[in-house]
């Protein structure tokens, strides 16, 4: 992977500029600025999409789905008591990556040139 890549992918998951590393990526929690304040590089291209989404659901159920299961099993506790804990510990987990994924599937967008194709229906 060229550094280039690797540094825009760094500056994705801090919620940076892909261009210059320097200036905000949102402009809310999860709302994408309309350009860069600091070099002026635009977002219009931005189509994530559900891409993050998936991929934190994936990953923030494959750390606590497993934690719920030993806990329910080692301590025998009620499935309500398991449920207390455990749903709002996989909206965290949720919460807490999907910033940090949007930025950086935006980021390889960008550093891979990708955007949607326009087509001509000539028939």
């Amino acid at each position: 992977m060229s550094d280039t890549k690797s540094k825009a992918m760094r500056a994705g998951l801090k919620g940076r500029c892909p261009h210059c590393y320097e200036g905000a990526l949102f402009a809310g929690f999860l709302k994408f600025a309309d350009q860069c304040q600091s070099c002026g590089f635009s977002y219009d291209i931005e189509d994530a999409g559900d891409g993050p989404a998936v991929f934190v659901i994936f990953i923030a159920s494959i750390i606590v789905v497993p934690l719920a299961l030993a806990f329910q099993i080692k301590l025998n506790a009620p499935v309500w008591l398991t449920l207390l804990i455990f749903v709002p510990a996989i909206v965290a987990a949720c919460l807490a990556l999907l910033r940090p994924f949007r930025g950086l599937m935006f980021a390889l967008q960008v550093s891979m040139n990708a955007s949607q194709e326009q087509f001509n229906d000539e028939r």
